[in-house]
């Protein structure tokens, strides 16, 4: 989409994401519009009925309007119930599955991708921008509905009882529903996308403070992190509290106007009773309904302020819809021959040819790798060492799709890998990357990550293999122990034997080994790659490593180096 069609329409394009759910949609709407409908219609016939009833009329000729308020009293509170659950409801399954557009957006800009986005901020766009859909639901578009059906009805029926009553109601009800809350979200558009930043600027800053602790304090700069994250949060607060000045003046704005309504309304009313043209009950009707009419028009100020954030954050989500992948998807994929999904899968069917690969992070930039060859013959286990720097990293990248190469060419299994699709590469290639995390749950729902349908059985051989199933098993929960976040409460060495659990559980043709003892001690470190060399053996395995010990079981060791 135009960059200015993006910035014009952002909310209308989050709608259209929305739309596929509007049968689940529609009933809530219509139940939030008929709740309104009848509170007004209760409060006139109620005013109907106590003027008729003044009068001292036969029972019979107000039994009806008797039979009315009571089916009103109690539809509107079975409207205002069916509101609340029929409207939520579609409006949560609809966010849910927009959620999920934004979620399968950013798989193909992982992990090259990402960095365009600090870490909090693209949390607060998969999480609060993406709920802001739901308050364009919930907040924006129903109650503005709700009140244009009682607008509409209100100013017909006043029309009906005396025209230049519905004449004078009509014109305030628009002044009160439309121009106030188009004021309000023009003042608060700019404080809107300005608010999203910081907000997005703030989660950001937490992050850097929570994970980089240890580091701002090493070079004595926490401090000013610290004065960053609350010079961010002294603004918020100074927005906020800017728009909520501005929603309540137009909140007595809006009061202002009913007041006038039901005195104009009123006023009329009198003369024509007066002149004989209007019975005292339609006058008591009128008045009520002036005065009820605006009830409906009471959410709309703090509507167009939710609006005006709604549509900063459709801008924000729109970057990332927006963003283009780092590898091209083919137009046309050849399938790669990947085995049979059913386990145990093979291991081995696959070997991966490299010649000539020269890969550039940026177009204008040197190539960080240029003329490298590697080959990987099935079921040969192959160490690619090389000091930090020298390209290793970016070849796994490149080997797993997530960077395009410029020239040169990798084979897998006898297919160009640009022509194969980037799921079924990554399915045919997968293992143990350098951000592999370890999440904040149960040993086993870290481990199902890589297959989902894993029993027991293949949970245990998984672990056995990286020789961490004694350590599982002599836990008190067993496999129902509870990580830390990104496995704090592990040792390094039996973080990484999880990790690599996890990737042989997942048990793909090629298994890739991203620097897997990163972080740990020289003796931990050979004990680990001596497990793994142990536990991939007949496999197709290309082990990344900067360590020169432990390497002896390999079925060969290639040097990369960029000199």
């Amino acid at each position: 989409m135009p960059t200015a069609q993006r910035e014009s329409r952002p909310a209308l394009r989050l709608l259209r994401h929305l739309l596929p759910h509007w049968r689940r949609l529609l009933p809530g709407a219509l139940a939030a519009a008929g709740s309104e409908l009848a509170a007004v219609a209760l409060m006139a016939v109620a005013a109907w009925l106590i003027t008729r009833a003044a009068e001292q009329p036969p029972l019979a000729s107000v039994g009806l309007a008797i039979v009315a308020v009571r089916a009103l009293a109690l539809g509107r509170g079975v409207l205002r119930y069916g509101d609340r659950l029929l409207g939520h409801d579609g409006v949560l399954r609809a966010v849910a599955g927009f959620r999920t557009r934004v979620y399968e957006a950013l798989v193909p800009l992982a992990p090259a991708g990402l960095p365009a986005f600090r870490s909090g901020d693209l949390l607060t766009r998969l999480v609060a921008d993406v709920d802001a859909a739901q308050d364009l639901l919930l907040r924006v578009l129903i109650p503005a509905a709700a009140a244009c059906a009682v607008g509409v009805v209100a100013t017909g029926t006043a029309a009906v009882l005396l025209p230049g009553a519905g004449a004078v109601l009509g014109v305030l009800l628009v002044v009160a529903g439309v121009l106030v809350p188009a004021l309000v979200l023009a003042l608060s558009r700019r404080a809107g996308r300005t608010e999203k930043a910081l907000r997005g600027e703030l989660a950001a800053l937490a992050v850097d403070l929570v994970e980089g602790a240890a580091d701002l304090a090493a070079y004595g700069a926490r401090g000013r992190a610290d004065e960053r994250a609350r010079r961010a949060a002294a603004r918020i607060a100074v927005l906020e509290r800017r728009e909520a000045l501005t929603t309540s003046l137009a909140s007595a704005v809006v009061l202002l106007f009913q007041g006038g309504a039901v005195v104009g309304v009123t006023r009329l009313a009198l003369r024509a009773h007066a002149a004989g043209e209007l019975p005292a009950v339609h006058l008591t009707v009128l008045a009520v309904l002036a005065l009820v009419s605006f009830e409906a028009l009471a959410p709309l100020p703090a509507a167009a302020r939710r609006f005006a954030q709604v549509q900063a954050s459709a801008r924000r989500l729109a970057d990332v819809l927006d963003t283009p992948p780092p590898v091209i998807e083919p137009a046309d994929p050849v399938p790669l021959p990947l085995p049979p999904p059913v386990p145990p899968a093979t291991g081995g069917p696959l070997g991966v040819e490299i010649t000539g690969l020269r890969v550039r992070h940026r177009p204008e930039g040197p190539p960080a790798l240029d003329g490298v060859s590697l080959r990987l013959p099935p079921g040969h286990r192959v160490v690619l060492v090389g000091a930090s720097g020298s390209g290793k990293s970016t070849l796994i990248a490149a080997l797993m799709r997530f960077v395009p190469y410029e020239a040169g060419s990798i084979r897998v299994g006898g297919r160009e890998l640009r022509d194969c699709a980037g799921a079924d590469v990554r399915r045919a290639i997968t293992g143990m990357t350098q951000d592999a995390h370890v999440f904040h749950s149960t040993i086993r729902a870290n481990l199902v990550l890589a297959r989902p349908d894993a029993t027991g059985a293949d949970l245990r051989e998984a672990a056995r293999r990286a020789r961490i199933l004694d350590w599982i098993e002599s836990l008190p929960d067993r496999w129902d122990t509870l990580l830390g976040a990104d496995g704090a409460t592990m040792s390094g060495g039996q973080r990484q034997r999880l990790l690599l659990a996890r990737a042989l559980l997942a048990d793909p043709p090629v298994l890739v080994l991203d620097e897997p003892t990163e972080g740990l001690d020289p003796d931990t470190a050979a004990a680990v790659l001596a497990d793994i060399l142990d536990a991939t053996r007949g496999r197709t395995t290309l082990l990344v490593t900067h360590e020169q010990s432990g390497l002896a079981a390999a079925d060969e060791i290639v040097t990369l180096d960029r000199s």
